[in-house]
């Protein structure tokens, strides 16, 4: 049966396009728009590495066919697959290729305006031909981009004029494609001249930037012609898929698996972390308490170098091959055997290890705690803190049965236990950068603040409105509740904002969140699985967040800029509406009574601190870089705005370390990561202290500002409630049923 679920609201279009641009083959096609002898020529020039073209898989037409029905009848859009829907597809598919508009010539492009209104003929019939014969051919100019990069980087940079007065230009979205090779070549010098320039502005020479170009480009050319066909199907079908909503995607059997450990936070395999370095696979970390860390036999930056399955397996060497090969070779079911040879980061000999697989549990990324304390009325008062990264379920280990499966709800019920024993006052829910996941999760989490009641509204394609509701009558925290969220809490982290915020159960403290409202439903298929949306979902108060989001009671200053991340800022969302609210009856507890002195109170605090001075200095600054459109290449004016820059970064880290009674810095490098503002208030919420962590007398980091001032907003809450129940100057609600 189909899951539904609430995802991550990625841009498709962002994240696939980096992904392939990084993951890409390069193949010997004919050039549409150019002659012959045109062709021989820039294939001699640049001599592209000839590879066989990619082909769909004999399962691609039928699964392509089988997405194609879905999307026509069960999407929450009905619409037609049509000539209108061809020519989308096409440019959006041209956009997740080539948005920079940096590989295809112009006459590629024109060549490929035979298939503007035929697409959707070819997808009807499972025809994949005219997707792959575009994709290869972008393989190929990327191939090509490449080599003349490794090639110019060979023959030198010391003829790189950096006192010219050129500019490159950052977006390039509108840019019309490059006339001729020569033209090309002249965009991809310009690129060469701004990455030289900023690494020389980094104090590098001319002959180690050479060294790290060199190598950069060599090994961005093996990983292209690592791609497969798999990618360039993911990628085109995504490309129709985002003609009716930017979060239905096709998710390939590999980024199923993955999307699937990112839901359960648990996997079957030893319980490392590896990334790609040079040709090698290397070790990044492991995971505590996870089997390659029990046994103790292999380190961070070891490399591996050969994978065998059991204790008698072929060794497979995997010098060369693509990350995701290799951690498949790697997973396998608990209890089952790996052996791994490996290159250990002190040695250069190799060795042979062998590790028992298990369930791997991604602590790190569940729900954990801490507590806040601060002085209140002459009483240090306890605030726990909450920090919910994600809401995830193993829905296997749920369906099996296990007791001990993980989800957001059960962790944080367990850590309110937990802070409840250590005798808080009150609690902060941090939900900021929380990209959403399960809507089970949300309903169930707002159960746990909540008697009774909906807790969200869901309409479905057919507009049949269907909510979800708490039924336990059971309430794991019935204190001072504080939610806090920023523009990257989105999805399932709305649905539960929007509910405490229309019940009046705890205050709403950040800034406006994502405003995504459309639920998704995973179908499986033949190969891999649709994330489908099929509904809207609707707070109970009847308001959509689409687009909107949801606005807290305080505003707190935002590091994301709203106008570039969110919801409002993708191709084709669906738009925002209301429906009837729920019969919802809110707390007993007034709330809105008292925004209007806890602003004041708010206001006043940080009109005159020094680290909220310091993040709307931050906040307009980087509006202003973000609205740049060019980049000079001149290397006297960077030097100069490079200087302008870091004096401004001193001056304002300055200021703040005089207000802190710190010691002042004498030049940025000076500057400790870990003392940093920008670290500890704009980067989010710091590392906490895990819930099963032991050691419970660890200081912990000081709180980032954001996160302090959420406790501080807490406690006037907490003062002025007193304050109200003692003097009765509020009136207290009828715990009527109540719409709005």
């Amino acid at each position: 049966m189909p899951r539904v679920i609430y995802d991550y609201p990625e841009r498709p279009s962002k994240s696939m396009k980096k992904y392939y641009r990084v993951s890409v083959v390069a193949l010997f096609v004919m050039l549409p728009g150019l002659s012959l002898a045109e062709h021989a020529s820039a294939q001699l020039a640049y001599n592209a590495p000839t590879i066989a073209p990619l082909e769909p898989l004999e399962t691609h037409p039928s699964t392509s066919l089988t997405i194609v029905d879905q999307l026509r009848h069960n999407h929450y859009v009905k619409r037609a697959i049509d000539d209108q829907t061809s020519s989308q597809i096409f440019e959006r598919y041209l956009e997740l290729l080539d948005g920079g508009r940096s590989y295809f010539l112009a006459a590629d492009v024109q060549g490929f305006e035979r298939y503007r209104y035929t697409l959707d003929d070819a997808l009807k019939k499972g025809d994949l031909g005219p997707a792959f014969e575009i994709f290869n051919l972008y393989q190929s100019r990327v191939a090509q981009r490449l080599q003349f990069l490794i090639r110019r980087v060979d023959d030198g940079l010391e003829d790189i004029d950096f006192k010219k007065d050129e500019y490159l230009e950052l977006d390039r979205d509108l840019a019309p494609w490059p006339a001729t090779m020569a033209e090309m070549d002249a965009y991809w010098e310009l690129r060469l001249k701004a990455t030289t320039l900023s690494m020389k502005l980094n104090d590098k020479t001319l002959e180690e930037i050479g060294e790290v170009l060199a190598k950069r480009y060599r090994n961005r050319l093996h990983r292209t012609t690592q791609t497969n066909s798999e990618d360039a199907f993911q990628l085109y079908v995504n490309a129709f898929a985002s003609t009716y909503d930017p979060h239905t995607q096709y998710f390939s059997p590999r980024t199923s698996e993955n999307f699937n450990i990112n839901m359960s936070l648990s996997l079957e395999g030893i319980g490392a972390v590896l990334r790609t370095e040079d040709e090698y696979t290397t070790v990044v970390r492991l995971v505590p308490a996870g089997p390659a860390d029990k046994s103790g036999l292999i380190n961070p930056e070891d490399r591996i170098i050969g994978v065998a399955q059991g204790s008698a397996g072929k060794m497979v060497d995997v010098v060369g091959w693509r990350l995701d090969d290799v951690v498949e070779l790697i997973r396998g079911p608990a209890g089952s055997r790996v052996q791994l040879e490996i290159i250990p980061d002190t040695d250069e000999q190799s060795k042979v290890i062998q590790i028992t697989r298990n369930t791997v549990k991604l602590e790190e990324q569940s729900a954990q705690k801490r507590i806040l304390k601060n002085s209140l009325d002459a009483h240090v008062r306890k605030i726990g803190v909450i920090d919910v990264p994600t809401f995830y379920v193993d829905f296997k280990g749920q369906q099996r049965g296990d007791p001990n499966y993980k989800s957001t709800t059960r962790d944080v019920h367990r850590l309110i236990g937990e802070l409840k024993q250590d005798g808080i006052d009150g609690l902060i829910v941090d939900l900021r950068n929380n990209g959403g996941g399960s809507l089970a999760e949300a309903n169930s989490l707002t159960g746990l603040f909540i008697k009774l009641g909906p807790t969200v509204q869901v309409k479905s394609a057919n507009n049949r409105v269907s909510p979800f509701y708490d039924n336990d009558n059971e309430v794991a925290w019935a204190g001072p509740l504080l939610v806090l969220v920023n523009r990257l809490s989105a999805s399932a982290s709305e649905i539960f904002a929007g509910a405490i915020q229309d019940y009046q159960r705890g205050l709403i403290v950040g800034s406006q969140t994502f405003g995504k409202g459309t639920v998704q439903t995973l179908i499986p298929l033949n190969r891999g699985q649709l994330k489908l949306t099929q509904a809207k979902f609707y707070r109970i108060s009847g308001q959509s967040t689409q687009h909107q989001g949801v606005i807290p009671d305080i505003t707190l200053p935002g590091i994301y800029d709203a106008e570039s991340i969110g919801e409002s800022t993708l191709d084709g969302a669906l738009p925002w509406d209301v429906i009837a609210p729920a019969r919802y009856r809110r707390s007993d507890q007034p709330i809105r009574p008292l925004l209007e002195p806890l602003t004041e109170r708010h206001t006043a605090r940080v009109n005159v601190d020094p680290e909220f001075a310091y993040l709307r200095a931050l906040s307009e600054h980087n509006k202003a870089l973000r609205n740049r459109t060019l980049i000079s290449l001149n290397e006297e004016k960077r030097r100069t705005e490079k200087e302008t820059e870091e004096l401004w970064r001193l001056g304002l880290e300055n200021d703040l370390r005089k207000a802190q009674g710190l010691a002042l810095l004498e030049r940025l490098d000076d500057l400790d990561e870990e003392t940093s503002t920008i670290a500890r208030a704009s980067g989010g919420p710091p590392p906490l202290a895990s819930a099963d962590s032991e050691a419970q007398d660890v200081e912990e980091p000081d709180p980032d500002a954001l996160l302090r001032e959420g406790g501080n907003i807490l406690l006037d809450f907490i003062s002025l409630t007193t304050q109200v129940t003692a003097q009765t100057a509020l009136p207290t609600p009828e715990g009527r049923e109540v719409v709005q």
